[in-house]
């Protein structure tokens, strides 16, 4: 134990030269690229030393921006798979920016084979740096054994998500709250961290402070109130702290920049998509001569009722014999363009038209069916915070959360995203959209299983 602390002690510093030596690495090979072919046989007016260094700084700032933006530096945090899509995806993004940099220093569109051809070693250089860091990093910090405190409801769920992560956690025992905080601290000292699955607030709150107290790093799964609580503001008006919850959804100030925001952005998402809406149209008529459109009721800020618009993805009259049922993986409702579509997350693109009448907002909780937000609720009261804002397009349960999270979980995903609401954040989460729209694990369908009672198609 004493060792793997001692370890602990050196897990940033070790980050920190992973993203070091990334961030060099990349930006010695657009250095290279720059100055041996762009600057000197594309440019009218070639730069000279510090007009060099300019543009490979500029390009360091770029590539650190969307390495932080999408998780490249995350190593330890994010599956390998995910931490190498995650580099190639900023730097995909970061020279696009600079070809069309150089496009407009230039005055002309130029040869982009140079581009394409460091593109080509960026991603090698990221295999490569990434697996052997990877390595170094797994055998010098193996995963955290755990202990998992179990309450009355078998927290199955998370525990199925935790295993998924072998190389990051391993729960070598279980135990229930009801042995005690004794008994059970006795057992916090044997392991690296424990994690607090779903029991009472007193018996939590003592395992917490218990936990402070002694050093042990702690998991818990937040409440309802614990999301309401940790975005509160801090009051100092007296000598007690006191927490003031507002509870009033977005200010005016913010209503209005956000929607200035919606247009702007639905707009310049319907001119650059626009050819796409023609070929998935074009492809959706042609494949059983039905509507190109899907039109359902779904409910918005303070249950307002309005009629989104999808691409059409399944056989016409769908859930007719069915009922309304989520897809399954294979469903075969499922058009074949419709499965590129929903894996693509494109078939949600006439949402825009939606956004521009001002029934959505490019951010913000998903809408759900009106019948089945009434089933939620009945599970779920608090199900209903969501509509204090308008529905999104994307939002935070969206980037962070997966298409068969459970309801719950997107409920408390939501609410923190409305409780810390800010521009900046909205920017955030639409850049990150883009990233998640090709990951399999954010798109899958759900499990019959899963779920059960709350589905949507």
């Amino acid at each position: 134990m004493e060792i793997r602390k001692t370890k602990e002690q050196y897990k940033r510093l070790m980050k920190m030269a992973f993203a070091a030596v990334m961030l060099l690495g990349l930006c010695f090979l657009y250095g290279v690229t720059w100055i041996g072919y762009y600057n000197k046989f594309v440019l009218q007016m070639p730069f000279y030393r510090r007009g060099n260094w300019g543009m490979i700084l500029l390009y360091g700032i770029l590539l650190a921006f969307f390495m932080n933006t999408y998780g490249g530096f995350k190593i330890g945090y994010l599956k390998n798979g995910n931490l190498i899509y995650s580099q190639i995806m900023s730097v995909l993004f970061v020279n696009v920016f600079t070809y069309f940099q150089i496009v407009l220093m230039d005055k002309k569109f130029i040869n982009p084979g140079y581009i394409l051809l460091m593109m080509a070693g960026d991603i090698i250089f990221i295999v490569v740096w990434t697996m052997v860091f990877h390595i170094l990093y797994r055998n010098m910090f193996p995963p955290r054994r755990m202990l998992f405190v179990q309450g009355e409801h078998k927290d199955y769920h998370l525990m199925d998500k935790i295993n998924s992560r072998d190389d990051k956690y391993e729960i070598c025992e279980m135990v229930s709250y009801k042995r005690g905080i004794d008994a059970i601290a006795k057992k916090m000292e044997m392991y690296d961290a424990v994690i607090l699955g779903d029991i009472p607030s007193h018996e939590r709150n003592l395992l917490m402070k218990y936990c402070y107290a002694a050093g042990i790093r702690s998991y818990s799964v937040p409440k309802i109130s614990d999301v309401l609580l940790r975005s509160c503001d801090e009051l100092n008006l007296f000598d007690t702290p006191l927490l003031l919850s507002r509870n009033i959804g977005l200010s005016i100030e913010q209503s209005w920049i956000k929607r200035l925001e919606d247009i702007i952005v639905a707009g310049i998402i319907l001119i650059l998509f626009s050819p796409i809406f023609l070929i998935a149209a074009i492809s959706i008529k042609c494949t059983d001569g039905g509507p190109v459109f899907y039109k359902q009721e779904r409910m918005t800020k303070d249950r307002k009722i309005f009629m989104i618009y999808k691409f059409r993805t399944m056989v016409v009259d769908a859930e007719k014999l069915s009922g309304p049922t989520l897809a399954t993986e294979k469903d075969p409702r499922v058009l074949p363009v419709g499965r590129f579509l929903r894996a693509t997350r494109l078939d949600e693109l006439p949402q825009v038209l939606n956004i521009l009448k001002g029934e959505m907002s490019v951010v913000g909780p998903r809408p759900e069916r009106p019948g089945l937000a009434d089933e939620i609720e009945k599970k779920i009261p608090e199900f209903s915070y969501r509509l204090k804002v308008k529905a999104g397009l994307t939002g935070y349960a969206q980037v962070y959360g997966k298409y068969n999270t459970t309801s719950y979980d997107k409920l408390k995903l939501d609410l923190m995203y409305i409780r810390k609401y800010s521009l900046l954040l909205d920017l955030k989460l639409i850049l990150m959209t883009p990233k998640i729209m090709f990951m399999k694990e954010s798109t899958e369908g759900i499990t019959p299983a899963a779920d059960a009672p709350l589905q949507k198609r």
